[in-house]
């Protein structure tokens, strides 16, 4: 069976910076891509919030770039899914969709978090060209302008204040009479003048041209006075969660309730000695690639320490 010293689940900026830290460190990791090579950012357009990049950036060339950093230290980047992760006893084995299993001394999950959509065809149609899943990614591309955002728990509040705070105008579009955010959050939205809340209200569809021009909606869908009207919106941004992808780990590791790898505070160390977690499948609060590579490095440099100190 091949073996190696550090194996990365996840190929997003977690996982990508985890192998190249590790490569340096002389650990020769080995990282499955899995079913997203490059993670989320592969699915937006611009990013412009990314230290070194003054004048931003397209996210699938800056995962091209981490990629090629990573690949010029060493590391062996390949494709692939694991399918099936043994955590109980060391050294770990892993399984590849293609039947081939790794001894790993230590493993690093970096499998990343995927945005909850309604699942109208219009969003992948729109995907990148008016549909977002992040506010604080792609806010800035809508300053000044008209955008619409799905939800009413705490995640849509934060994206719609921060939305506000560029935009012109704010929609929240909320299927139930009420918003399941927190009392504060609440607050903050239904007290901004830029927000307007659209209770009782379901996105059938998007239209547009060359990009999102506006959304069909309706309002209190099946019932007898039912009302279906078009909102003319520049951008439609998806408040209503995330998933983290751990279903895999979901048996060997402590994860909270909505399923996020806990980890050590402070640390990428996870109720498993020699397994870490780095990036969004650990991260519920901030999801942001700055903060997932800075957690990839994080999770390098203690599997390199424990290795040492087994060794």
């Amino acid at each position: 069976m091949e073996q190696t010293k550090c194996l990365i689940i996840g190929s997003g900026p977690a996982g990508y910076t985890a192998a190249i830290y590790a490569s340096r460190a002389n650990l020769q990791p080995v990282l499955y891509a899995g079913l997203q090579p490059g993670g989320q950012l592969t699915q937006t357009t611009e990013v412009e919030n990314f230290p070194g990049y003054p004048d931003g950036v397209d996210a699938n060339q800056m995962m091209m770039d981490l990629r090629k950093q990573a690949e010029r230290f060493g590391a062996d980047l390949r494709s692939g899914v694991v399918v099936k992760a043994d955590l109980s006893k060391r050294p770990f084995v892993i399984t590849i969709d293609n039947g081939d299993e790794i001894e790993a001394a230590t493993v690093i999950i970096a499998t990343g978090a995927s945005a909850k959509y309604l699942g109208l065809p219009d969003e992948e149609k729109y995907r990148g060209q008016g549909v977002s899943a992040c506010a604080t990614c792609d806010g800035f591309f809508y300053r000044k302008k008209t955008v619409a955002v799905v939800g009413g728990g705490d995640t849509a509040c934060e994206e719609a204040s921060y939305l506000a705070q560029l935009c012109k105008k704010v929609y929240m579009i909320v299927r139930k009479p009420y918003l399941r955010a927190s009392d504060i959050m609440k607050r903050r939205v239904e007290e901004n003048e830029k927000i307007e809340i659209l209770y009782e209200t379901n996105t059938l569809g998007l239209y547009g041209e060359s990009g999102v021009e506006g959304a069909h909606l309706v309002w209190r869908k099946g019932e007898a006075d039912e009302k279906r009207y078009d909102l003319p919106i520049d951008g439609f941004f998806l408040g209503i969660g995330h998933k983290p992808n751990t279903d895999l780990f979901r048996s060997q590791l402590e994860l909270d309730e909505a399923g996020y790898i806990k980890t050590v505070p402070g640390t990428p160390r996870t109720s498993v000695e020699g397994v870490f977690a780095a990036g969004d499948c650990a991260d519920p609060v901030y999801r942001q690639a700055v903060v997932a590579a800075g957690s990839g490095c994080m999770a390098a440099l203690e599997a390199e320490h424990l290795l040492s100190l087994k060794a």
